[in-house]
């Protein structure tokens, strides 16, 4: 080997991280309080993200994408359908009721996309905003290889105009 040449660290390179993947979801609006303007219209995102990104970094890009402006809690639901809350995972609470405290299977705010276990085909919930009960169904469709380039998460595609985060007073 010449002097002055190293070799190149794998992939999963010197800072000893194994590579991650690029999950693209299907992200559609299926309940919450719309007005009849949006009565059998398709409403979806279409949003890639990092492996390595946490459930917390979805949250964020699908509120963006929403053009929803006022936070409120939420959380992925990732048992069987969109409305399974088998597997829960949210921010921890203590609303001092044992109880009536699910277990959640853990912290948005740690848990990554790759530690989920997705498959192409599988399709799970988030639900945003408890008291007007926006739910969505986020469908994985693509999961591949990250290069390394890009920011992420990104907002690929809008399908349908968001309806407004809060309904009109005149239209209750």
């Amino acid at each position: 080997m010449p002097s002055g040449k190293k070799n190149k660290a794998p992939d999963e390179g010197a800072r000893g991280k194994t590579p991650s993947k690029l999950y693209t979801f299907i992200v559609y609006l299926i309940q919450g309080p719309m007005g009849s303007e949006f009565d059998g219209k398709t409403i979806s995102r279409t949003i890639q993200i990092r492996g390595n990104q946490t459930l917390e970094a979805l949250h964020e890009a699908i509120f963006k994408a929403f053009d929803r402006f006022d936070e409120h809690l939420y959380e992925f639901l990732l048992g069987v359908g969109p409305d399974d809350r088998s597997a829960v995972y949210s921010l921890p609470a203590d609303f001092g009721f044992p109880d009536l405290e699910e277990k959640i299977a853990g912290d948005v705010r740690t848990t990554t996309i790759d530690s989920l276990g997705l498959e192409v085909g599988l399709a799970f919930g988030y639900r945003f905003d408890f008291g007007d009960d926006w739910l969505h169904q986020i469908d994985v469709i693509a999961i591949e290889d990250y290069s390394g380039k890009g920011k992420y998460p990104k907002i690929e595609t809008k399908v349908g105009k968001s309806p407004p985060q809060y309904p009109d007073q005149d239209d209750e």
